[in-house]
């Protein structure tokens, strides 16, 4: 149960900080997630602009500081559910558009799970560690791609030196089917978590990429340990 905002202060101005009971069946560290889900600015502003979770802004950031997603780029998100940032992509490349004045881009959408339907992006419910994924990738983005981007993150163990293992471990697997699939001067986006463990990642795309940048959008919690890695100029 939410209940609704505190009494207005002595100034007469609303306290609109939403408090969540705690129910029975309800842990705490569940209300405190949803507590923090309701009062976050760019949740509600997801909501308000039909974005399907505030970690679309983080890819607009992204790409409004480094320029990736350009009009008619092939673009491969990984772990894309439940979609943001193909909805977020996908006119950036132009890829929701017929218009003959453009050069009309590709996304492909990856997950595990089923994905509801994107404007312009194509989806596809695959392992990416599979054999044969990158073959297929290629096949479905009709040759390489200019930009491979994951916002894969490894379900929480609540401890956090092995969340961190997991997460570099997913983006270092990302990596190497990004190093299969891209085209040269191609782009690389990833999310990792600060921790000490993500050194040999960062060394291998420094030998691949001729530019590489950690970065902590705006969009992302003040009390977040995750980062992005951007590498741009890929080698091949």
């Amino acid at each position: 149960m939410v209940n609704k905002p505190t009494n207005t202060s002595g100034r007469g101005r609303r306290d609109l900080t939403v408090k969540v009971k705690t129910a029975r069946g309800r842990r705490l560290s569940s209300k405190l997630w949803l507590e923090r889900q309701l009062n976050d600015p760019y949740v509600q502003r997801a909501r308000a602009e039909g974005y399907r979770g505030r970690a679309a802004y983080k890819i607009m950031e992204l790409d409004d500081r480094y320029g990736f997603l350009v009009p008619g780029a092939r673009v491969v998100d990984l772990g894309c559910a439940p979609g943001g940032w193909l909805q977020v992509a996908a006119p950036r490349i132009n890829a929701d558009s017929s218009s003959a004045r453009k050069s009309q881009g590709r996304i492909i959408g990856i997950d595990l799970q089923e994905v509801d339907p994107v404007p312009g992006a194509e989806i596809h419910q695959l392992d990416f560690l599979s054999d044969g994924a990158d073959a297929a990738i290629k096949d479905w983005l009709g040759g390489p791609a200019d930009v491979v981007m994951s916002d894969m993150a490894a379900s929480s163990s609540g401890h956090k030196q092995t969340d961190h293992l997991r997460i570099i471990a997913l983006c270092e697997a990302a990596a190497e089917l990004a190093f299969e699939v891209l085209a040269p001067g191609g782009t690389f986006v990833a999310k990792v978590l600060a921790g000490g463990a993500e050194g040999e990642l960062q060394k291998q795309l420094k030998q691949r990429f001729e530019k590489v940048a950690n970065v902590k959008p705006g969009a992302s919690r003040s009390d977040s340990s995750e980062k992005f890695v951007v590498a741009q100029g890929f080698r091949g």
